[in-house]
Order: structure tokens, then C-alpha cells, then sequence
């Protein structure tokens, strides 16, 4: 099979994959605003912001609190710093818990997925291999039928490593060959290098390389395998150097799919927050870094 049409063959692989770095709309049709837009009118799944604007006007306001479950909030953003709540009760850096609520400097809110120590949790595992491996050492390769079980919560539990099970183990077929996908990310690479070098730029679309007309053959070889892969994506409104990225970062979670079959994912929770997931009751645990930005 020669490369290119391997590159297209994988490339109609990535197609099927609902993955966004490889399957996103033509960015130039896409306009800047498509989150304030309306469905109904414009067909981009926006948040009807102008319907919002009209909804509410001459009505009577009142002030609400919102409460941001994200990565992390910037409380020196110059738009955000006006409106963040903020804890009157709570001296801030004094280290004492002035309102007595359990939770030191709380100024702006607080960051259950930090430490004691500062760090911040930055990567996750998938909660598919954690509840798989959990229970995997308590049922083994055998699942039990939920009729079988003597609880509703032992019921509940025999579902959940049924469904891991499958989400990690899969039924054997399908799947991404990834010995094959790191040829071609590798192919794109080296394309990627020598057009950097021929169209003296570091940064360029997959439409500026269609455009571009070598006469060098390797140069020819690196644009017709790097356009043919982007135009198999859908791909040509993005830029080198995003696409790659996006690549590399596909490839990282495949293989971590893969490992997850046989290696326990690393518990970065339990190693940070050190907090017991089990426990409802468990809150005091955390830190006043709502910004996150604390390496871990």
C-alpha cells in the first residue's frame, strides 16, 4: 500500500472518530460569535444570547450566584474581577479561618481538586479503567449476573464493573492500530518539517499548502501527503501547528486506552487531594487556589 494511500486510509479512520481536532467545521465558515448564535435561526448549537437579551429586557432583576465546576476561574481576568463573589466574612492570606466555615482564605470559592500542599490535580485517568481495575481484583474475569447479587447496592456494583469491563476490554474488534497510526503521524511530521523549511514559515494552513507549487520532487511528495491526510479529515482550515498537536495528543490517549487493559491507571487524586471518594461525609479537603494554576 504506498503512503498516500495509506494517509487516506487513515485518515477516513479519524473520519468515523468523533474526535474535534480532526473532525471540526471549516473554521472560515465559522463565525467568531457561533456560542452567542441561536439554533433555531442560525443552526450553530450557541447559547441564544441576543433571545436572552430580549427576554429579559424591562424586566425586573435580581442578582444571582453562579457556580463555575471547570478547570479553574482567573480571578485577575478584568472582566471577571467585578462580578466574582467574594467572601466578605474571610480575611484574605491571614491563614486563619475567619467565618469558621472549614475552609481557609475561601475568598473567592474553593478548589476540591488540589492539595494541602499547593498542588493541583492537572491530568485525570478514565473512570472507566479506575472502577474496572477496582473490581476487577474482587470479581476476576468472570462477571457475575446482577440477579445474583444479595443487595441492591452489590447489584449496582456488578453493572458498573459489567460496563467497565466492556468500555475497557472491548468485544476484540474494531480499535485503532496504533503501531499504524504512529507511522503516519510520523510521515506527517517529516512532511510537516520540510514544508516549514520550503515555504519559510513555521505556521500555515493545509488551504496556503494547497495553494503552495513546488517544483522540488520531495517537496511535491511532503505537500501531496500532507494535503491529501487534511482534506481526508476535513481538515484544511487548520494550521500546522494545531493539527499536530491535535495528532500527537490523539495518539497519547489511544495509548492510553491500551494500557488501561492491563496497567491500574495512576490514582492522581488520591496522590494530591488525598480526600476518601468513598465518603460523603469527607469535605474538608482542598485548597483556595481556585485559579489552579499550581503545577502538580
Amino acid at each position: 500500500m504506498s503512503l498516500i494511500r495509506q494517509t487516506f486510509f487513515i485518515g477516513f479512520i479519524f473520519c468515523i472518530i468523533p474526535f474535534t481536532s480532526f473532525a471540526q467545521t471549516s473554521l472560515k465558515e465559522t463565525p467568531d460569535s457561533w456560542h452567542q448564535l441561536d439554533k433555531a435561526e442560525t443552526g450553530y448549537n450557541g447559547i441564544s444570547l441576543d433571545k436572552a437579551y430580549q427576554f429579559v429586557k424591562g424586566k425586573k432583576s435580581k442578582t444571582v450566584l453562579v457556580a463555575v465546576i471547570d478547570s479553574g476561574v482567573d480571578t485577575t481576568h478584568e472582566d471577571l474581577k467585578p462580578v466574582l463573589w467574594h467572601n466578605q466574612k474571610e480575611i484574605p492570606g491571614n491563614g486563619i479561618d475567619d467565618d469558621k466555615n472549614g475552609y481557609v482564605d475561601d475568598i473567592y470559592g474553593w478548589n476540591f481538586i488540589g492539595g494541602k500542599d499547593g498542588r493541583n490535580v492537572k491530568e485525570d485517568s478514565y473512570e472507566g479503567a479506575r472502577v474496572y481495575h477496582k473490581l476487577k481484583a474482587k470479581y476476576g474475569s468472570v462477571v457475575p449476573e446482577p440477579k445474583s447479587a444479595k443487595t441492591p447496592e452489590e447489584k449496582a456494583e456488578i453493572e458498573s464493573y459489567r460496563k467497565a469491563k466492556q468500555k475497557i476490554e472491548g468485544d476484540g474488534s474494531g480499535g485503532v492500530d496504533l503501531i499504524f497510526l504512529k507511522r503516519i503521524y510520523a510521515s506527517m511530521h517529516k512532511s510537516d518539517s520540510i514544508l516549514q523549511t520550503a515555504m519559510a514559515k513555521k505556521i500555515f494552513t493545509g488551504n496556503e499548502v494547497d495553494a503552495f507549487n513546488p517544483t522540488d520532487p520531495e517537496v511535491k511528495k511532503a505537500k501531496s501527503v500532507y494535503v491529501g491526510f487534511l482534506k481526508a479529515n476535513n481538515a484544511l482550515e487548520q494550521n500546522n501547528k494545531e493539527f499536530m498537536e491535535g495528532f500527537e495528543q490523539y495518539i497519547k490517549g489511544e495509548e492510553r486506552k491500551i494500557e488501561s487493559k492491563t496497567k491500574s491507571p495512576k490514582n492522581y487524586r488520591g496522590d494530591i487531594v488525598k480526600d476518601d471518594e468513598s465518603n460523603i461525609n469527607d469535605k474538608y479537603y482542598g485548597n483556595n487556589d481556585v485559579m489552579a494554576g499550581t503545577p502538580s
